[in-house]
Formats: structure tokens, sequence, C-alpha cells
């Protein structure tokens, strides 16, 4: 099937397409439409390069699917923050390893207080009868429910926390 007079046209639907798919996924944020809207941009070059309209669908679905299954993945794994393996280092597991300070004391088996980030956290101590006074730095170990579990550390103003303990799964 011949362009004929719509050899210019085609193209230039295909762009239109393509921008108004990008318009409407600001709306959506779901990036299906992006990776839509990109493949039509895709396509109308490939159409104003002089692929015949049969190829264009193709070139449309070909692109599509690579970026809906490839690239969209990708940029919202970058978006979220999330590590290669799709680990997201977010809620209560962010706050393993983190630097705090006691500011009601922690004795033996009853909980006390402690400030992780600026936000005050009950907490219980890693070992039993461990007795941690206010001002002690410590170091968060486990999140049990909305109770830290605390050991005696330091930190350093410049690094991360140093626990007086093993470093848990996952650490460096």
């Amino acid at each position: 099937m011949g362009r004929g007079t719509l050899g210019g046209v085609i193209p230039l639907l295909w762009a239109i397409a393509g921008v108004v798919l990008i318009a409407v996924e600001l709306v959506s944020g779901t990036f299906v439409l992006l990776m839509l809207g990109l493949a039509a941009l895709v396509t109308a070059g490939a159409s104003a390069l002089g692929a015949p309209l049969g190829v264009d669908v193709v070139v449309f679905g070909l692109a599509s699917a690579a970026l809906v299954l490839l690239a969209r993945p990708a940029l919202q794994r970058r978006l979220r923050g999330e590590a290669a393996d799709g680990a997201v280092n977010a809620g209560p597991a962010a706050l393993l390893g983190a630097a705090a300070e006691v500011v009601e004391p922690i004795t033996g088996d009853d909980a006390g207080t402690v400030r992780i980030g600026g936000a005050l956290w009950t907490a219980r101590a890693l070992h039993d009868g461990a007795v941690l006074a206010s001002g002690d730095p410590v170091v968060v170990v486990d999140i049990r429910g909305a109770t830290a579990v605390v050991t005696p550390g330091r930190s350093d103003p410049g690094g991360p926390a140093h626990p007086s303990r093993p470093p848990l799964q996952g650490e460096g």
C-alpha cells in the first residue's frame, strides 16, 4: 500500500499521538503512557524516513514492548531508590544500623526512649541487663513493632555508626 498524498501526514499523526501520550502520562505517573508515547515518536521517525504503513505498526509494537518491558522497570527502580536486586531501603528496615542517642534511660528489661534522626522511639537494649544512660550513643540493631532494639555504639561526626557488635545481614 503506497503512501501517496498521506506520505507527510502519517509521521505527523504518530508524532501527535506520541506527544499526547506523554502529556497524559503527567497525570497518571505510571510510566506506561510515557513508554508508549516514546514508541510513537520512534515510529514517527521511522515513518518520516519512508517506512511503509505496515512497518510503522511493527516498529511501534517492538518499540513499545522494549520500552515497557525493559526501560520502565529500570526507571521505576531508579526513582524509588531501589537496588538492582529489588531491595528497597525504606520503612523500619532503613533504620537498621542508624546512630541514635538515649533520651530516657534504658535499664535492664525496662524500655526507654531514643532519638533516631530527630524522631523519638521507644527502645529496649539488645542484651538483657544492659544499662544505657541518657546521652549515650547507641546503634539500632532491630525494629520490633514500634520498639527499636539498640546496642551501645559510638558515632563519628562524618561517618556511619560503629556498633559494638558484628554487622547484621545486609550491612556493609
